[in-house]
């Protein structure tokens, strides 16, 4: 196969955009070293058994370490965050469905997402999780 007058032109222009992409992740990751780098460089290292104790909000460690956490607080940060990302789907929905030729198609699909999702919040329903006492 022979190639076209343009290929190499727009091969490399293309190879460019990933280049200046590795790059500013390569400036990225140096960055991160020599701060973390200086950090451990300049920081004062004075170990004293107080400080190699165990911190939970200025609570000083004692007794059990285990303590009860009620689930409906985790439950409730789920949900919202299956909801939050429902709705990070919906706004880029919104652009495409108005785009000529995407209508039916993007209408389909965005009601079969919604579809799983409100299965989804009425499962969690029925078992009682929503709930607070």
């Amino acid at each position: 196969m022979a190639d076209l007058p343009g290929s190499t032109v727009l091969a490399s222009d293309y190879f460019d955009s990933y280049s200046v992409v590795g790059l500013l992740a390569l400036i990225g990751v140096l960055f991160v070293a020599v701060a973390f780098g200086a950090g451990r460089l300049l920081r004062p290292v004075v170990p004293t058994p107080e400080k190699l104790l165990t911190y939970e909000c200025g609570v000083d460690p004692v007794g059990e370490g285990w303590a009860h956490t009620q689930v409906r607080y985790y439950v409730y940060a789920f949900l919202y965050v299956i909801f939050a990302v429902d709705s990070i789907f919906l706004f880029p929905w919104a652009t495409v469905f108005a785009a000529p030729g995407y209508g039916a198609t993007t209408l389909v699909e965005m009601f079969i997402f919604l579809g799983f999702l409100a299965v989804g919040l009425l499962y969690a329903w029925k078992k009682g999780v929503l709930e607070w006492t």
